[in-house]
């Protein structure tokens, strides 16, 4: 599984991001991985967000951010934004891969 924490919905690095996402998507299906995204938005958001630009993948609402912060995703700049941060797992649900990427999206 790879999950993915994001700031928001419709921001260009976020819609970057999921878009490159999207477009390795058969490689991580192939691969025998699904992809998940979370960020605090709500759930009318990401439906918007799928559907505008053809998310293959599933989107969580983090409102609060309590899942965010149970993983430990650190925020970025002095704390004025949510973290950008990537784990991969295994088949057993171990985190074997973490990638903070606030300043790369893709």
């Amino acid at each position: 599984v790879v999950v993915y924490f994001y700031p928001a919905d419709e921001t260009p690095g976020c819609t970057k991001q999921a878009c490159a996402f999207r477009d390795s998507y058969e490689k991580f299906k192939k691969a025998g991985a699904e992809v998940v995204g979370i960020s605090g938005d709500d759930v009318a958001s990401h439906k918007s967000f799928k559907q505008k630009y053809r998310l293959p993948f599933t989107l969580l609402a983090d409102e609060g951010n309590k899942v965010r912060k149970e993983w430990g995703v650190p925020a970025d700049l002095f704390g004025a934004l949510p973290g950008r941060q990537t784990y991969v797992l295994d088949r057993n649900g171990v985190v074997r891969l973490v990638y903070n990427n606030q300043f790369q999206p893709e």
